[in-house]
């Protein structure tokens, strides 16, 4: 009998030395065919060195207010390619890419703070605020930006002089969870994890459809255009590292905390933050306005531009 323990113990033990060297040393297949980001920009791309990152983002018009617009996870700048023009009539527009989405510079390592924290990205977007000389903004944020925008409310109210949050994500924040980070922090998980995440090409499309109320308007050129910073130079090791660096925080107990004008917009039909959570958080902070846009999805900026900009002007001109 202490023969066959002695032998169960044995495998148990070789087959976890296998488990934790064999990551390390399986050859692994490249990242092929990406591009430098600078590489892959519209025309009317620009970038910014802040933090010691190149910064892509989007500007237009001038004048008050400005409005800083902030996309949601794998999302990008392009999200808001419906409203940036109509925005800027009415005054400065700057939509940009935070760390791991987008055109934005994707570092794999770094001396001083996490590029793919909440607080990093408060951070770069005070910076190009600075950079761009805006004072005080109107965010607008949608789905993750939304939750952005409002955490940097509640952090810098000087600096933000009203919110527009589009079908947020305040109370379904996302994030590793708190018993899965030591695993997803190992080396030999760092090393494969960003090849595990490349197939978000299969189930980001599901995700990117579920966005829609009416998925089959998303035209090839539309997805297109979701699935260009797939061609951005190290855009794996750089969604791995967000997804480590997310954590859920105390926003949801916060919101009756903002003290601003503020407007929720959600659409009718939002399969990924449901309405309801838009209409409680309505509720939760202090005289907040809340629009429904029917037959609409996650993204009404993309999908009910119009019916959008309607409510956003509205509020806008009402601002002291």
């Amino acid at each position: 009998m202490r023969r066959w323990i002695r032998a169960a113990g044995a495998l148990l033990a070789g087959l976890l030395l296998l488990a934790i060297v064999a990551p390390l040393l399986i050859p692994l297949p490249p990242l092929e065919g990406t591009l430098p980001p600078a590489d892959l920009a519209d025309e009317d791309g620009r970038f910014i060195e802040l933090r010691g990152i190149q910064v892509h983002y989007k500007a237009s018009g001038s004048g008050e207010p400005s409005m800083i617009l902030m996309h949601g996870f794998l999302s990008s700048a392009f999200s808001w390619r419906e409203v940036i023009g109509p925005l800027s009539e009415t005054g400065r527009v700057v939509a940009f890419d935070r760390p791991a989405f987008g055109l934005t510079e994707r570092p794999d390592a770094w001396g001083g703070e996490n590029p793919y924290t909440a607080d990093f990205a408060m951070a770069l977007t005070l910076d190009l605020m600075d950079a761009l000389s805006v004072e005080r903004a109107v965010l607008i944020g949608n789905s993750a930006g939304g939750a952005l925008a409002a955490r940097l409310a509640l952090e810098h109210p000087e600096r933000v002089q009203a919110l527009i949050l589009v079908d947020a994500a305040i109370y379904s924040e996302g994030g590793s969870r708190a018993w899965l980070r030591p695993l997803l922090a190992t080396p030999q998980m760092r090393r494969i994890g960003p090849v595990l995440l490349r197939n978000v090409r299969t189930w980001g499309a599901e995700f990117g459809r579920s966005a829609w109320h009416d998925p089959a308007r998303i035209t090839p050129e539309i997805w297109a255009g979701y699935t260009l910073p797939l061609r951005a130079d190290n855009w794996d090791r750089a969604l791995y590292e967000y997804t480590l660096a997310s954590q859920p925080g105390d926003l949801a107990s916060r919101v009756s905390e903002i003290d601003m004008p503020v407007l929720v917009i959600t659409g009718d039909d939002d399969r990924i933050v449901p309405m309801a959570d838009s209409v409680r958080l309505a509720s939760e902070i202090p005289n907040a306005r809340l629009a429904i846009l029917p037959a609409c999805g996650h993204v009404p900026q993309e999908e009910c531009p119009q019916a959008l900009l309607e409510v956003v002007q509205e509020f806008l001109t009402a601002l002291p």
